[in-house]
């Protein structure tokens, strides 16, 4: 019985000192970094988070950004963190603007600040292209199977590295890098995997499927539609819209097709709501070439974020269509619970033909209207949030306003006082 005891009091401290290791081990993934890092910047790879200690998006990402750091371990790129608090200088080098910042830095070829959605998945990806060349080549045929399953979105170029169209490939690579992988294979090589014309071919594949581009279904110079093509193909066919990464949609210059929905605190949605997704989704997987080069197809989980795009508040679950270059946006005639995929098709073709009422846009007015809107949302958020911080913000203010107004009265009233005394004396010695 005793050595029994013996034994267990052991196994026990083995478990608690190989946690405490553990611990260790994981949390020293991530290094703790001064303004000296401003000399050592180009030096290799680096991933770095700046933060202040009293942000709360800084302290809900801390995890997520442990977890980076674990799945970079045994790559080349270093993760690190600084807080900006104490070390201001990096500040003002590196022209940080809010909290958290990512960004990543390539030796001596320069910066890169991460804007996309900040999940695990989505910053280690991130890095990792950014710690290889631009374009990478492939000439296994497993290489490229293992492509498919790895990566939900490449491109591939397939030919000879020679000629203008490999050049702008190139030059493109190197431009949309830290959002997509680019790859090229020989054409034998390319063959047995994707479906294409004449090479040199370019191809993406995203969502089990590949697409070819063709020059000829564009309206525009062979540069500036294959650079079109590029950037509006790296996006999925139907994506969750957040505010890290909306403004890269609006790059697409195209209509952003948006349906309004709610998560919960676990990113869950409601049955109806999942329903009203998949209707929508439905429309575009089944008009892919009808619809795709003028309408970017995405859903909102956040009724805040979505109000505060047509700055009003709606009911969900609802769609609106967004012109990415006007910053107009419409809405359907039906109801939500009366859409139906036939509805919302004829619908997005009114969008294209203009033949629908538009709202919002870019003018002096709406601008002042959107700045209001904003301004009344964060303090009604304010206020629900913490009704004793709001009560002190606002109430000193106005305290203090009210107690010059009631000096400023007063004083003139204890001079009008003065006068009156002044000419009651006067008229005595008369």
């Amino acid at each position: 019985m005793l050595i029994s005891n013996i034994l267990t009091a052991i196994y026990s401290m083995v478990f608690i000192v190989s946690t405490i290791l553990l611990k260790d081990v994981h949390s020293s993934r991530v290094l703790e970094l001064s303004d000296g890092f401003i000399e050592m910047k180009n030096d290799g790879h680096w991933f770095i988070l700046f933060y202040a200690p009293w942000c709360g998006h800084c302290k809900r990402l801390e995890p997520i950004w442990r977890h980076v750091a674990q799945a970079l371990h045994h790559s080349d790129i270093r993760v690190g963190k600084i807080d900006c608090t104490r070390y201001k200088r990096v500040v003002s080098e590196f022209g940080l603007t809010g909290y958290p910042t990512i960004m990543f830095f390539r030796d001596r070829e320069g910066e890169f600040k991460f804007n996309s959605e900040r999940s695990t998945e989505e910053m280690v990806h991130f890095a990792k292209r950014l710690a290889r060349p631009p374009v990478q080549e492939v000439t296994d045929s497993k290489d490229i199977e293992m492509l498919k399953q790895t990566y939900k979105n490449f491109f591939m170029y397939i030919g000879k590295s020679v000629g203008h169209t490999w050049d702008l490939y190139f030059d493109l690579a190197k431009q949309y890098q830290a959002h997509s992988y680019f790859y090229i294979t020989p054409e034998i090589t390319g063959k047995q995997h994707f479906v294409f014309g004449e090479t040199p071919a370019i191809v993406v594949y995203k969502e089990e499927q590949h697409y070819s581009f063709n020059a000829e279904e564009w309206d525009m110079d062979f540069n500036t539609s294959l650079t079109q093509w590029i950037n509006t193909e790296r996006f999925d066919t139907f994506v969750k819209v957040t505010r890290s990464n909306i403004h890269h949609m609006l790059e697409t210059n195209k209509y952003l097709v948006l349906a309004l929905v709610e998560e919960n605190k676990i990113e869950k949605l409601p049955p109806h709501h999942s329903e009203f997704l998949q209707m929508v989704e439905s429309v575009i997987v089944k008009n892919r070439e009808r619809f795709h080069r003028d309408f970017q197809f995405g859903w909102i989980g956040s009724p805040d974020f979505a109000n505060s795009i047509i700055s009003s508040d709606v009911t969900l679950p609802s769609l609106i269509i967004y012109n990415s270059s006007t910053r107009h946006h419409h809405f359907p005639e039906e109801k939500p619970h009366e859409l139906s995929p036939e509805s919302i098709t004829l619908f997005l073709e009114a969008v294209r033909n203009q033949s629908v009422k538009a709202y919002g846009g870019s003018g002096v007015f709406i601008q002042m209207y959107r700045m209001y809107y904003e301004t009344k949302k964060s303090l009604v958020n304010i206020w629900v949030s913490n009704p004793a911080v709001a009560s002190v913000l606002f109430g000193l203010p106005l305290g203090f306003l009210l107690l010059i107004c009631y000096s400023t009265c007063c004083t003139d009233i204890m001079d009008a006082s003065d006068d009156d005394d002044d000419d009651v004396h006067h008229e005595k010695k008369e």
